[in-house]
């Protein structure tokens, strides 16, 4: 059934989580709010994320989505009162840009009339939707999601992320120029070791080095260069924002704040990509650079032969990376 192509009064997005995705699905809500201002958009999202998203100026009132609170003896119950205040608020159109079944039942359940997922969607979760938009599993996430808006008769858009500003964690006195690292990510083979992470950090010389993320890179200890700065698990998603937006340049493993940096600063960006496809989970903006396989390169010049998995840097390309930072930023 295709969507009759008409304003509606209320559309529930549906994207909990991952950082990354949820990154992803910010042109989404923009390309929305251009075109229907007066239509009132929620987004269903992990409380872990909701402050990303509290003053969009597209969107209303976030429904967190308490995963956690549905486990054990009582969570089916408890699930079973959240899904009914989906049916109370009583959405026109729900956007399932999850594609799990999960996120299916719960957009039937909030009785919206009609529901548009992706043709990637899987656990047989396109059997409840009412449209369903056409993707390239190849494709990044961004142009993937915004695929739902061919299916709502609306234009595509350039991409527009809009993020809060963040705020400056306390003690953080470190002035220009300074460079981030976020050497940490899921996925085994993804994370930058201590190693690559010091053999960067010498070559920088004196510039200061702001380890950042929610991991553990092992006792840095005496044999650390000098520069090194650890801020790992010491920061809010917020406080992770405003050094981003801060940095003099951002190196990262392919991670969701590496998504969070391109969305930020893309031009002062170098993700680093081990075996993942850059093409389809790589930093969006065509600014940004990528290494991977021995090659930095824009990512508007990634080609297909990149997609396939490659290999770690060197403990010499981790030097030749902090020449190139330092050319960008003295």
């Amino acid at each position: 059934m295709n969507y009759p192509h008409h304003q509606p009064r209320r559309i529930l997005l549906i994207k909990p989580s991952s950082l990354g995705d949820v990154i992803h699905t910010l042109p989404v809500v923009a390309a929305l709010h251009q075109a229907w201002p007066k239509t009132e958009i929620r987004w269903l999202i992990h409380p872990s994320y909701k402050v990303l998203i509290d003053h969009h100026p597209g969107l209303g009132e976030p429904i967190p989505f308490p995963r956690d609170q549905f486990r054990g003896i009582l969570g089916g119950y408890r699930s079973l009162q959240w899904i009914s205040t989906l049916r109370h608020w009583q959405p026109d159109l729900v956007l399932d840009l999850q594609g799990l079944l999960r996120s299916a039942l719960m957009a039937r359940c909030s009785g919206a009339r009609h529901i548009i997922g992706l043709s990637d969607a899987r656990e047989g979760a396109s059997f409840f939707y009412s449209s369903i938009a056409k993707v390239d599993p190849r494709d990044h996430a961004v142009e993937r999601y915004m695929k739902v808006l061919e299916v709502l008769g609306l234009s595509s858009q350039a991409p527009l992320f809009e993020l809060p500003q963040g705020t400056i964690p306390a003690g953080f006195t470190i002035e220009s120029p300074f460079v981030v690292v976020h050497p940490y990510a899921r996925g085994k083979g993804k994370n930058l070791t201590q190693e690559q992470v010091f053999s960067f950090a010498s070559s920088l010389k004196t510039i200061p080095v702001v380890l950042v993320g929610q991991g553990l890179l092992g006792e840095i200890g005496e044999l650390a260069p000098p520069n090194i700065i650890d801020w790992s698990g010491r920061t809010s998603l917020l406080e992770l924002i405003a050094l981003l937006r801060r940095a003099s340049f951002v190196i990262s493993s392919d991670s969701g704040p590496m998504h969070l940096a391109a969305a930020l600063n893309p031009q002062k960006l170098i993700a680093i990509h081990r075996w993942s496809d850059p093409l389809r989970v790589g930093p969006w903006a065509s600014s940004a650079l990528v290494w991977k396989d021995g090659k930095l390169q824009l990512t508007s010049q990634l080609t297909d032969q990149l997609r396939p998995p490659g290999r770690t840097p060197s403990r010499e390309e981790m030097r030749e990376l902090a020449g190139f930072v330092l050319s960008k930023i003295t």
